[in-house]
């Protein structure tokens, strides 16, 4: 595939994380009251984070090595998903649950995973036991079906939660937040077999299991997953499965931490979902899940369009003319070797069509609200507050921060193929390595 020319029109990503810290700290007592018997330490310790509070913006900093490989995996995910009824196509999805007679309904935190054991994501799958209706996909990876009831409770906005806790890993690493769509009735799946989206993505901080705080919180608005969620035709095909990946490695911890010789449990996982009828649902009927994780660098063969360029075209067709359509991208620097990618903000550029829809250039204006996570010392945060220019000066992500999810609205589109295209034309990935992973899907309507 060829990058062509295109004219310039930008616009901006979506705002994300809008849900304040006290609303937070409500959701997170709403849990405490629906499970008595959580641990309320790990939930109280993260309320009032900022972790966050400011994804989904133009800036998103950070630095550090993620010291293993992508979320997700490297797989482009296969075919298309048609969402709503497709003989008629005129009936969205969602709709304003707050119409009628009566009050809306209360808001609801819903529990999906509670502190789920991480393990060595190099060494093989573990046998450890994990909670009933999890699935362990690998020392990574954990996955549980979404049931009937907690889909029936989802209303019209959706807020993505993620707790982690420190345990035999101390430096920051990738984790991420995927949807899968599994067949009807399947007890368990293939990741790579099914189609999946990357809904979240974040970086853990360097943390002491043995220093406080022993959590870090981070959160997503995604509200523009409630169509998914909500959809009954597809959901009759489909069970939808939500997956929590953190990949770790306990090697260093192993020597430097107390209490983690010989151990390969690295964090603790908990994933919450909180939604409320506080504005008219999103409406798309249509999803096309492109890509997971997909690597993204100019030196390996199939991870851009040519060997020694960065830039990667990914086709899509509609099968009809769409009134509102959206893309979805995540994408995260890395590169920790001399001269590498994380410390070095580089411009993306992405076209649709020969259209650039959307510039951006990663980076926060500074990391040190999230210094607080990082209990463990570390090069990035050093022993004393950097100024703003100092952290724009090499970070594109912060450990203990979120990666921004990027949501780009085209408007109406033509039904037909389409090439979405983006480009990172400074990139050198200085001696082969490093790796820009690619997670991008597209909603119409």
């Amino acid at each position: 595939m060829s990058h062509r020319p295109a004219t310039l029109a930008i616009r901006p990503p979506r705002a994300q994380g809008a849900t304040s810290a006290s609303s937070w700290y409500a959701a997170v007592m709403r849990l405490a009251a629906l499970l008595p018997g959580i641990c309320l330490l790990t939930l109280l310790a993260a309320c009032g984070s900022p972790g966050g509070e400011t994804a989904g913006g133009d800036e998103s900093s950070g630095d550090g090595s993620t010291g293993g490989p992508t979320t997700g995996g490297d797989e482009t995910t296969g075919g298309t998903t048609g969402t709503g009824d497709s003989s008629t196509g005129d009936e969205p999805t969602g709709g304003d649950e707050t119409t009628g007679d009566g009050p809306p309904p209360a808001p609801q935190l819903i529990p999906v995973m509670e502190d789920i054991v991480f393990y060595d994501g190099y060494a093989g799958t573990v046998d450890e036991p994990v909670p009933a209706g999890v699935v362990r996909h690998s020392n990574s990876l954990n996955a549980t079906k979404l049931t009937d009831e907690q889909l029936a409770s989802i209303q019209t906005t959706l807020d993505i939660g993620v707790i982690v806790g420190a345990l035999c890993d101390n430096y920051d690493r990738i984790g991420a937040v995927h949807l899968a769509l599994v067949p009807k009735g399947a007890p368990t799946y293939t990741p790579a077999e099914v189609q999946r989206i990357e809904l979240a993505r974040f970086i853990t901080p360097f943390m002491n299991m043995n220093k406080s705080p022993m959590t870090v919180p981070y959160q997503y608005d995604a509200d523009n997953v409630v169509p998914i969620l909500k959809d009954e035709a597809l959901r009759a095909e489909y069970d939808i499965w939500l997956e929590l990946s953190i990949f770790g490695v306990p090697y260093a911890a192993n020597t430097e931490v107390a209490g983690c010789a010989g151990r390969n449990d690295t964090q603790l996982g908990t994933l919450l979902l909180h939604t409320d009828s506080t504005q008219p649902a999103e409406e798309f009927t249509t999803l096309l899940p492109l890509a997971i994780g997909q690597p993204f660098n100019n030196y390996a063969e199939g991870a851009s369009d040519k060997v020694g360029t960065t830039t990667k075209t990914i086709q899509f067709e509609l099968e009809k003319d769409s009134t509102a359509t959206q893309l979805v991208l995540i994408t995260s620097n890395h590169g920790a070797n001399e001269g590498g990618e994380e410390y070095i903000r580089r411009e993306h550029y992405v076209y649709v069509d020969e259209v650039l829809v959307l510039q951006y250039k990663p980076g926060r204006e500074s990391c040190e609200p999230f210094r607080k996570y990082n209990t463990q010392g570390n090069g990035i945060y050093g022993p004393a507050p950097r100024s703003d220019t100092e952290w724009q000066s090499f970070s594109n992500w912060c450990p203990g921060d979120v990666i921004d999810t990027r949501i780009i609205p085209l408007g109406p589109v033509s039904a037909g193929v389409h090439d979405f295209v983006i480009h990172v034309p400074d990139a050198t990935f200085a001696g082969g390595q490093g790796d820009f992973p690619l997670s991008l899907y597209v909603q119409a309507q």
